[in-house]
């Protein structure tokens, strides 16, 4: 069983990450959170399905939209949709998800995993990990 440091060093060694639940606004978790991989230099895929634009990076509308070489995604959704999320990341072949404080439930915690994927779901935030300057 890998610690919780072991599932972070293998999900931030990721060459791409999507964002899903991204957000414009720049108060709400999902826009932080991507700010946050802008401010430590990753490459990010924001995952919105209304806006065009997040931060001035394209958008996909869903995680099936996601490019190939994205194989961590942060999730800051509510609960009943993180369910819908880890569907479609298996389904994409999605290798570690990190549900952030908040987004996480039991049942796609326990998919997720059963799945094997790598699952980051103890409460720990990429914020407070990675760093972030919130201006």
């Amino acid at each position: 069983m890998k610690t919780i440091s072991q599932k972070i060093d293998q999900f931030l060694a990721a060459d791409v990450f999507g964002v899903v639940g991204a957000s414009s606004k720049t108060y709400k978790y999902g826009n932080k959170v991507l700010r946050c991989y802008l401010q430590n230099g990753r490459n990010v895929i924001p995952v919105n399905p209304v806006e065009k634009q997040i931060e001035g990076i394209d958008c996909v509308a869903n995680v099936s939209e996601l490019p190939d070489e994205v194989k961590s995604i942060s999730v800051i959704t509510p609960p009943q949709v993180t369910d819908k999320v880890v569907d479609a990341a298996i389904a994409r072949g999605v290798e570690n998800i990190w549900m952030q404080p908040g987004a996480e439930s039991p049942p796609a915690v326990a998919k997720a995993e059963k799945a094997g994927l790598n699952v980051i779901a103890d409460g720990s935030c990429i914020l407070v990990v990675l760093g972030f300057s919130g201006h």
